[in-house]
């Protein structure tokens, strides 16, 4: 189990002080290589590993402004079953007013058919207040392939096919920008392609990048997320991450903008 501090930026597309901070952490990797030599144990089977993400940052004064994210991610490996649960949320506010609201879900199982092949069923849900969707669901059944599966470095990919059903509303906002109202659409449903990547590579003994795509395309709106993490172990227990996810809907209603992204630099506790 891993316990993660964060500290994040939602629905921040221009944030130069948490990109400025990328050179940085990239230039402590060899040095911090060194401090501890040890591989990472084997992820043990029959049982759930995970990791746990929280963070919190706040500001008084000329800026009044706090933001909020948890997460929680589980793993299940018990062959030929891998079974995977997500659960996270957001929440941000600016001189007391609202500015982001969310949370997701994601399960998904794969049952091996070789050790290269495997099917998958997925079920995702999110919630997001302030995106144009009050709720995105969808759930899909598909194949994937394992490109690269070695000790350092695993690539797969997957397609399929499903079904996601979406509520759109209009935001109704004030002349500085906060959000005073809602006004719900009729939720639709539509049949969507889905396709994924997940990428993870260990750089050195105590490095790790990391990256997740998902895209779900539908003739009424394409739906992209994408997760990248970049992981330098300081020691045995802890290590600092630094995180960059998006997510672009290709047609919010309108007056919104489609792309939607979050920084975050963590502080991991691994136990």
């Amino acid at each position: 189990m891993i316990l993660v501090a964060t500290i994040s930026r939602p629905y921040c597309e221009n944030s130069m002080r948490t990109r400025a901070l990328w050179p940085l952490l990239l230039a402590m990797t060899p040095v911090v290589a060194l401090a501890d030599p040890a591989a990472e144990p084997a992820a043990p089977t029959g049982v759930w590993t995970g990791k746990g993400q929280l963070g919190l940052i706040a500001s008084q004064g000329n800026t009044d402004a706090k933001s909020f994210n948890a997460a929680i991610d589980l793993t299940l490996s018990e062959a030929p079953w891998q079974h995977a649960f997500h659960l996270g949320g957001l929440y941000g506010e600016n001189a007391g007013i609202a500015s982001a609201e969310r949370w997701d879900t994601l399960w998904q199982s794969n049952y091996d058919l070789t050790t290269s092949v495997y099917t998958f069923g997925a079920l995702r849900y999110a919630r997001d207040l302030f995106s144009g969707f009050e709720y995105q669901a969808s759930g899909t059944l598909g194949a994937g392939y394992k490109l690269l599966d070695t000790k350092d470095v695993k690539l797969s990919a997957q397609l399929g096919v499903g079904y996601r059903e979406e509520r759109p509303q209009e935001l109704v906002k004030d002349d500085a920008g906060a959000v005073t109202g809602r006004t719900l659409e009729p939720s639709n449903g539509e049949a969507i392609l889905s396709a994924g990547v997940d990428y993870s590579q260990a750089l050195s003994s105590t490095t790790a990048l990391s990256d997740k795509l998902l895209v779900e395309s539908g003739s009424d709106n394409t739906l992209i997320t994408n997760a990248l993490a970049l992981t330098v172990k300081m020691s045995s227990r802890l290590a600092l991450s630094l995180g960059y996810t998006l997510q672009d809907n290709t047609k919010p209603p309108p007056g919104l903008k489609s792309l939607d992204t979050t920084e975050t630099v963590n502080l991991v506790f691994a136990f």
